[in-house]
């Protein structure tokens, strides 16, 4: 396969470095942590800034584990903020690459080939990243890391692993300096796609580096992992045969929409009903919105980490593809009644709405009535659309408003977080 130049690009301490910046401070010398000071000190820090990285302090420590020797501003996430910001530095990806060229892997990070654009700028792919990341800080104030690799595996390895050590935050991988640098490298988890689960079993056959899953038997590695252990062994020979190209023409089999929420504190099982309710009433605006049907939803009932219980969860199948809440809502709180210890204090919920079709799909069955469909589905485009014009809380329904209810709060909230409006 011909070499590719794929740039890994992160961007450093994100959220803390976007809180700096709007304090017109050092990100990489002043103490601060993005967390929301309304929670309780158990609470994740969302991002901690270089300088407290320097301490010796975790990324996503708890508040608590700060130690109080260390003084630090505490900044309220701001996901609104630091969405624009994520988009602005696309924006600065675009005066580059095109945009079948990046693939953006998360909020911080994102991917680009460029393999073609190396001749244009009559660059090399160490001055072209250098470029790029000047572009970010001059624009937005914030340092980014870069990965470069002869595939998108060894791009972000280089990220991931390399670039700490180097003083220009870019590092260089090929398959064979990847052969001859990394394969003694511990922790395994340090790789990507490695967590504590595949290094326990990996420990459990003697391997604990790249290099020794190279000399394993494959065979063993298949026993062990099944069809992943052909990843992980392309893996530690530093190959990846997915290209940007691949990214791009990805069509999943089958779609899916879901909503999870870690509750403030402990729910008995009559008020986490409500919550319940709250949080199929979203999916299925979403649903509509979208243009969107679900056949089968999936419930996911966590327990109070005290307990140290499995989570319940159980799947229902409907009749018939639906985003109506008064045609979904009686199968999940069936569901949710039949498979929840009433006596456990709960903790985590999550649905899903599974076999996702559009609209055009729908069939009804015997019982459906078209009338009363269609009127709901008048009231769902009458809410959708007050939402969208005079935000979220602007139509509620009366469950929102009891006790232990969490969508008002949730509707100001981007991925659980504060908005900061």
């Amino acid at each position: 396969m011909e070499d590719r130049i794929y740039f890994c690009i992160d961007l450093k301490s994100f959220y803390a470095s976007v809180e700096c910046v709007e304090r017109k401070l050092d990100p990489l010398t002043t103490n601060l942590v993005v967390a929301d000071p309304e929670r309780s000190e158990k609470t994740i820090c969302l991002a901690i800034s270089p300088s407290m990285k320097a301490l010796g302090i975790k990324n996503r420590c708890r508040v608590f584990q700060i130690p109080s020797n260390v003084n630090y501003i505490m900044a309220v996430p701001r996901m609104k903020l630091y969405i624009k910001y994520s988009a602005d530095i696309y924006a600065i990806y675009l005066k580059y690459v095109a945009k079948e060229d990046i693939h953006v892997y998360s909020i911080d990070e994102a991917f680009l080939d460029v393999t073609q654009y190396l001749s244009l700028y009559q660059m090399d792919a160490k001055e072209l990243a250098i470029q790029i990341m000047e572009d970010i800080k001059l624009s937005t104030g914030i340092t980014a890391t870069a990965g470069i690799g002869t595939n998108l595996y060894l791009a972000k390895i280089a990220l991931d692993i390399t670039a700490k050590h180097t003083k220009d935050n870019i590092g260089y991988l090929d398959e064979t300096i990847f052969q001859n640098t990394l394969w003694k490298h511990k922790p395994l988890t340090d790789f990507w796609r490695i967590g504590a689960g595949t290094l326990k079993r990996l420990a459990s056959i003697g391997i604990t580096t790249m290099g020794e899953i190279t000399q394993a038997n494959e065979d063993m590695l298949y026993r062990l992992f099944g069809i992943d252990a052909e990843l992980l062994i392309d893996h530690a020979w530093g190959r990846e045969t997915t290209t940007m190209k691949d990214i791009k023409l990805y069509k999943p089999k089958s779609n899916s929409m879901s909503s999870g929420q870690i509750l403030p504190r402990d729910y008995r099982f009559e008020e986490c009903e409500i919550v319940v309710k709250e949080m199929t009433d979203t999916l299925c605006l979403d649903l509509a919105e979208k243009g969107l049907l679900t056949s089968s939803l999936t419930l996911v009932v966590g327990y109070s980490k005290e307990l140290e219980m499995k989570s319940a969860m159980g799947t229902i199948t409907m009749t018939g593809a639906t985003n109506t809440y008064n045609t979904i809502i009686p199968y999940v709180i069936d569901v949710y009644r039949r498979i929840v210890d009433k006596t456990k204090p709960i903790r985590r919920l999550s649905i899903s709405c599974n076999n996702v079709v559009e609209e055009a799909y729908e069939q009804y069955d015997l019982f459906t009535d078209p009338a009363k469909l269609e009127k709901e589905r008048k009231i769902q485009k009458a809410a959708i659309e007050i939402k969208r014009k005079y935000g979220r809380n602007a139509f509620l329904r009366g469950m929102d408003l009891q006790n232990g209810a969490t969508a008002i709060e949730r509707n100001c909230q981007i991925g659980g977080h504060k908005s900061g409006d």
